[in-house]
């Protein structure tokens, strides 16, 4: 395992960690608004048993570079990815996995830098779109009553805000406790103006999704709070070559809910890839 940097096309050094066989396909992981790379938990080290595990700091998160600009723009977030690919010589069979906000990023990156560099895309209670009044973004009611505490600079009203969030990463059992901080630790440590940077944002990402010419997997829970399954489906109904597989009655953090359920329908779709 090693953590790394690569500049994006701005100048802003985008942090990530390596592990995994050399040789193994090269699998992206975007995480989700407010993350970092380590929100995946053990489900990376799974991961990682088997492909090139590569865990991404978004800009603006984690160890990656706060440049202040770029969070609306879809070249930036495309060139984001595309330079850790470059980084670590990657120039075909990458699969993109995108959590949540994450899978916006990876179709900001197919939508700016096409799909010569990979061979799937996988979206984990995530849209692709975002934005009043675009077809597949809209936020679940978690995330509505989350706003706008989740903005504010002030400790007491943030961590309020976050709260309402309750189970919707984990899925419900005192055994998710650890998960649970890590994921609210990883949340505060994002800044206020960051986290608003990346919600009040427009994009609507269908033409790139009808255009894809990639499988697409989609992962969604039926009672995700956060992330309505609805834009799981629509991006579904969209991309061309797309399968979808709702979890009945699971919420928004996958692969911490059922880490299992989750490394099996990963490997299952990237090992069938050519």
């Amino acid at each position: 395992m090693a953590i790394r940097d690569a500049v994006s096309a701005d100048g802003t050094r985008i942090v990530y960690r390596v592990s995994g066989p050399e040789t193994g396909r090269p699998l992206v992981l975007l995480h989700g608004w407010a993350g970092n790379l380590r929100c995946w938990g053990g489900a990376a080290d799974d991961l990682a048993q088997r492909y090139r595990v590569l865990a991404v700091d978004l800009r603006g998160h984690g160890y990656s570079d706060d440049p202040g600009a770029g969070y609306d723009d879809p070249k930036a977030w495309g060139a984001d990815v595309a330079a850790v690919l470059a980084a670590e010589g990657i120039e075909s069979r990458a699969v993109l996995l995108g959590w949540s906000y994450g899978g916006i990023v990876a179709t900001d990156y197919l939508a700016t830098h096409g799909s010569s560099a990979v061979a799937a895309a996988i979206y984990c209670g995530a849209p692709a779109n975002i934005g009043p009044n675009v077809p597949g973004a809209a936020p679940g009611p978690a995330m509505e009553k989350a706003i706008p505490g989740v903005f504010d600079e002030a400790a007491g009203r943030a961590v309020r805000g976050f709260s309402v969030f309750g189970n919707a990463n984990t899925g419900p059992g005192a055994d998710k406790g650890v998960d649970a901080q890590r994921l609210f630790g990883t949340s505060l440590a994002t800044t206020p103006s960051v986290r608003k940077a990346l919600f009040y944002r427009t994009i609507d990402n269908t033409e790139t999704l009808r255009a894809l010419d990639i499988p697409v997997l989609v992962l969604h829970g039926t009672e995700d709070p956060v992330v309505p399954a609805a834009n799981g489906q629509y991006i579904a109904d969209n991309a061309p070559d797309a399968r979808i597989s709702l979890w009945e009655g699971a919420q928004h953090g996958l692969f911490i809910e059922d880490r299992p359920r989750f490394f099996a329908e990963v490997s299952a779709f990237v090992d069938a890839l050519d």
